[in-house]
């Protein structure tokens, strides 16, 4: 039950200040969330790649240790997009992984095992464009982190996180505070009339 401003025609009271609080979106961690998408597209990329590079490796029997470096390669891009998630289990699990630099050299790292071992795949001449192009990419984004880690970025990004977070947390309590407020009144209101 919003109720518009006589005078101004603009919502009043928790709906005026939810309204102007929740519309700005930061543009840092906007970049931040598109940039952080784009590196867990191309660490798929570079899972796809690894595992088409396995299964011809396994399949065409050319080496043994080039199918489980392709499996390795699988299994560390898959925590490169799960760390690009942010989610809280695994960050926790590698500590090293909240600092931008880390994740920045293990993006690098992916990166040159996607790269590694392309001499066979000369005649795969797909293959070896969808490594260079994944590997490349995502070499790009590793020296992106890591730059942005030496620069101390992301403690500018955790910093913007969490005055998003307990901005979020004001707008929520002004409202819980609003709406006990129109309930005590209306409470009020109806013990009033109880009375008369």
């Amino acid at each position: 039950m919003e109720r518009a401003d006589e005078e101004t025609g603009e919502p009043s009271g928790g709906a005026a200040i939810r309204s102007r609080l929740s519309n700005r979106a930061d543009p840092f961690l906007v970049v931040c969330r598109c940039f952080s998408f784009v590196t867990s597209l191309i660490a798929i990329l570079c899972v796809v790649v690894n595992v088409l590079a396995a299964i011809r490796s396994f399949r065409d029997s050319h080496d043994l240790f080039d199918g489980i470096f392709r499996c390795y390669a699988v299994v560390i891009a898959c925590f490169v997009v799960l760390a690009e998630t942010e989610w809280g289990f695994i960050l926790k699990f590698s500590k090293v992984l909240e600092y931008w630099a880390g994740r920045g050299m293990l993006q690098i790292f992916v990166a040159v095992m996607t790269r590694a071992f392309p001499d066979y795949l000369a005649q795969k001449k797909d293959l070896l464009l969808l490594q260079n192009i994944a590997s490349y990419m995502l070499l790009a984004c590793g020296l992106i982190y890591v730059i942005s880690g030496v620069l101390c970025i992301g403690f500018l990004k955790r910093a913007r996180q969490q005055k998003e977070i307990s901005r979020e947390q004001a707008v929520k309590d002004l409202e819980a505070n609003r709406r006990r407020e129109e309930l005590e009144q209306l409470l009020l209101m109806h013990r009033g009339r109880d009375d008369v």
